[in-house]
């Protein structure tokens, strides 16, 4: 017959032990998961208010020159507000119908705003910051009134 000896077969305390490992090693994945998604949700939302503002600014100017300065600030403002990296973004401005000034009287003003979300806690070596960056877009339409520029 053998002998165990009596440590060996004891399993007293070790189920909080086992509950405590796993759990952590399933917590910080998890926790690391709702970051990244409210990063990318305020981004995505950040990129959404700027078109919206945008083109609505665009479209309430009374004149081009108007419509620059006013998009740049609300631009500048949002892009503080919602933590949108200035340099990164990516804007866009088209008219409809084509070939006509931008923006100008009756006009279908269409504002793109792209931007990249780095992930949190991702160092900047090698490119990793900008290889796992996603990218968010959003677009606004705003129509022009047939009297803008007529003052």
């Amino acid at each position: 017959m053998r002998r165990r000896r009596a440590w060996a077969t004891n399993d007293d305390g070790s189920a909080a032990l086992e509950f405590i490992t796993v759990g952590v090693i399933l917590l910080v994945p998890l926790v690391y998961l709702v970051i990244v998604l409210g990063v990318i949700q305020e981004q995505t939302l950040g990129a959404d208010a700027a078109a919206r503002h945008t083109a609505r600014v665009i479209a309430l100017a009374s004149d081009a020159d108007t419509a620059a300065a006013r998009a740049d600030a609300v631009l500048d403002g949002i892009a503080d507000e919602y933590g949108l990296d200035q340099d990164a973004l990516q804007v866009s401005v088209t008219c409809v119908p084509a070939g006509v000034d931008c923006p100008s009287s009756g006009a279908t003003v269409t504002v793109t705003i792209g931007a990249r979300v780095t992930l949190p806690f991702v160092p900047a070596v090698f490119g990793l910051d900008r290889a796992l960056s996603i990218p968010v877009e959003a677009s606004a339409v705003q129509k022009v009134s047939r009297l803008w520029g007529a003052q």
